[in-house]
């Protein structure tokens, strides 16, 4: 667990580092992408469309993408 997760979750405050990579504006799970996938293991694309305020075809979309990406680099590992 990355310091500044710790800190939030052991003072029981939110985030306040906007410029990190893991903040979400999400108060329930400290403002933490970190926080929200310990505390809740896996979750559904509602789920995280609630969090990251976005509509579930859009998080979809990112879904998809980053499959395709990890499936290109997975084939290129093989040549």
């Amino acid at each position: 667990m990355r310091e500044c997760t710790r800190k939030c979750v052991d003072n029981k405050k939110s985030c306040a580092e906007k410029n990190c990579r893991a903040w979400i504006d999400y108060k329930k799970d400290f403002n933490c992408s970190n926080v929200a996938i310990a505390h809740n293991g896996n979750m559904t694309l509602a789920e995280i469309a609630k969090r990251l305020d976005l509509s579930i075809v859009r998080i979809k979309q990112i879904q998809d993408k980053a499959l395709q990406k990890l499936q290109k680099k997975r084939h290129l590992r093989y040549f």
